[in-house]
């Protein structure tokens, strides 16, 4: 009853907040603050709690849709509650001037409702639904401001259908099969599957999965998706909702399937995990390298979540104790930082008149402390610097690969950070450091409820940061679930499968470094101020109103290289669709409109009936 409970507080809560507002604004968002605040309540309640239950039977087809909490489940569902609460508080005074914003709160919840019931989920069947829900949802929302939004949530849905498709594929199998969808049942039956159906199974799925979660080669709607979405939404898409690819990667590999099956399918490097591993090493390296040569700064952010992605595939593939909860552990960390990281963005844009160009920005630090202090806690999130919470994650991911002795793996996790520090650097330094220009001299703080959020984001990078226990006994009942060995973790240190290291000391070595810093800085000469203008570009003049000395400085690099920076993936899925169009339009060219032809038609198939049968008679 209680996760019937959540689940109708989400969907009628996201239908009584639409209809509020046709009466009140006002009612509408402080409907939409409660109910999401509430869904959040009743998950938390739900923690440490095994639930099972069966919500709708289909008599014709012998099934019966049900839900179940465990802690995978509960792990995913806090995360979806705890982001969408904060998108809903940090959306107020974001989202006010736009139009539709009654259908704005409404599809929001909705999606949340819908991710929140693909986590709870104990059947195929209910899943799919669920998945459906949140995929047409989300593509509503991509689409959300018109114009180029709409061709981005076009191409968003196309991809996710053929995902979709290809789950659907594999849940009609399985049913034909086994006559059941439950996974419960279908955990048991599968152990005496052959080793081809199962990879079967798990190349339909990792199809499905693959789409929403953006790896390598199936992520070209993400940018798109980012960059026309509202940035509320973002930190929904980049936090929780591309995850619950993750979701499903680890329900389908380690739920059902199980580690001891996962090991029969292939032999050395044709193994599925091996080659799994790879395709999370080719999404860590190659879009964290193209996020270096991006200047809107949703852009660099979305091709960054790709990367970050690859950071989960990584781990979970290689199906070890160790680097399943390095993989788990990084899409909690990753959902926070990844949120925060857009909150920062939406609150520069909400300032700027929507100015998201990283080389017209900059100085804002002055002008919006919280939000630079926000970003710096983003980015050192992102990055994995000491005591910040994905240092935990991507150390567990490192240390794993290098005891399995997958040295050229191990080296494209680490390229991989070094790329992650270039780009975000940029990021920071064009927004808050450098010259403030002259358009933005009284632009002020965002508002409280665009601050709370980014506030409380900060403050759980440092928590989990210093304190990884916390997620880590969530993660290790999840292990136990799986049947794996779990990790052996205090609140304070690393899990001791990757040596000793109290992160509590570490606190207090960086506490007394940087009251260092502080006084040295606070003894050296003061700053003073120039000329706007009084600036360069390496040798080449800065284009009037960006006032960023690297705004012209890979000019003559460009120039040289530009030609050949294209996402040949994308390239390849434009090509594709141009071939496509040309077909159908000769296909539609059968369809005439005259009775006649359509006669003609007949006849000749009915004449191809009487020789095949001709023919198979002799």
């Amino acid at each position: 009853m209680q996760l019937i409970t959540i689940l109708v507080v989400s969907f009628l809560g996201a239908g009584i907040v639409y209809l509020t507002g046709k009466f009140s604004g006002r009612v509408r968002d402080i409907s939409a603050v409660l109910v999401s605040l509430a869904v959040v309540i009743l998950v938390g309640l739900a923690y440490n709690q095994k639930i099972y239950t069966n919500f709708y039977s289909l008599p014709f087809l012998n099934l019966s849709l049900s839900l179940r909490l465990n802690y995978l489940s509960w792990f995913f569902a806090i995360i979806v509650a705890g982001i969408g609460f904060l998108s809903i508080l940090f959306s107020l005074e974001y989202i006010k001037d736009y139009q539709g914003v009654g259908f704005y709160y409404f599809m929001m919840l909705f999606v949340n409702a819908g991710m929140l019931g693909i986590v709870l989920s104990a059947d195929f069947l209910s899943f799919y639904i669920f998945w459906e829900m949140m995929s047409w949802g989300t593509y509503l929302l991509i689409s959300y401001k018109g114009g180029k939004a709409v061709a981005a949530g076009l191409k968003y849905i196309i991809m996710s259908v053929a995902g979709s498709l290809a789950m659907l594929f594999a849940i009609v199998s399985l049913y034909a099969s086994y006559g059941t969808l439950k996974f419960s049942s279908l955990a048991s039956l599968l152990q005496i599957a052959s080793p081809g159906y199962i990879l079967f199974l798990l190349l339909m799925f990792v199809v499905g999965f693959g789409v929403k979660n953006a790896i390598w080669t199936l992520h070209t709607w993400l940018p798109d998706a980012h960059a026309e979405a509202v940035s509320p939404f973002s930190a929904v898409l980049t936090g929780v909702l591309v995850r619950m690819g993750m979701y499903g990667f680890l329900l389908i590999m380690y739920s059902i399937v199980g580690l001891s099956l996962l090991h029969k399918l292939g032999y050395g490097l044709l193994n599925f995990n091996y080659i799994l591993c790879w395709i999370g090493a080719i999404t860590i390296v190659i879009p964290t390298f193209t996020a270096l040569l991006q200047n809107d700064s949703k852009r660099l952010l979305a091709w960054h979540g790709i990367g970050q992605g690859g950071y989960m595939v990584l781990g979970i593939g290689v199906a070890t104790s160790l680097g399943i909860a390095g993989g788990i552990l990084h899409t909690l960390n990753y959902a926070v930082c990844g949120a925060l990281l857009f909150f920062v963005v939406g609150a520069i844009e909400h300032r700027t008149g929507g100015v998201r160009d990283l080389n017209e920005l900059g100085g804002l630090i002055k002008r919006m402390p919280v939000t630079f202090i926000a970003g710096l806690a983003g980015i050192s999130g992102l990055i994995g610097v000491p005591l910040t919470n994905s240092f935990v994650s991507k150390w567990m991911i490192y240390k794993t690969l290098i005891m399995e002795n997958y040295p050229f793996l191990a080296f494209a996790a680490f390229i991989g950070t070094w790329g992650t520090i270039l780009s975000v650097y940029k990021f920071l330094h064009n927004i808050f450091l450098g010259q403030l220009p002259e358009k933005y001299k009284d632009v002020k703080e965002v508002p409280l409820t665009m601050q709370i959020p980014m506030i409380l984001l900060s403050l759980a990078i440092i928590l989990f940061g210093i304190l990884p226990g916390i997620p880590l006994k969530v993660i290790s009942g999840i292990e136990k679930s799986f049947g794996v060995e779990p990790l052996s973790t205090t609140m304070f240190g690393m899990p001791k499968e990757i040596g000793e290291l109290n992160l509590i000391n570490i606190l207090a070595v960086l506490l007394v470094a940087g009251i260092v810093v502080y006084l040295i800085f606070s003894l050296s000469a003061k700053s003073r101020r120039v000329n706007q203008d009084d600036n360069y570009a390496a040798g080449l003049f800065v284009p009037r109103g960006k006032y960023q000395y690297s705004a012209r400085f890979y000019d003559q690099a460009y120039r040289i290289i530009g030609p050949y920076l294209h996402d040949v993936v994308d390239d390849f899925y434009y090509w594709l669709v141009g071939k496509s169009k040309s077909s159908f339009q000769i296909v539609r060219q059968i369809y005439t409109g005259n009775i006649n032809t359509y006669a003609l038609y007949i006849l000749l198939f009915l004449t191809l009936l009487i020789f095949v049968k001709l023919g198979w008679g002799l």
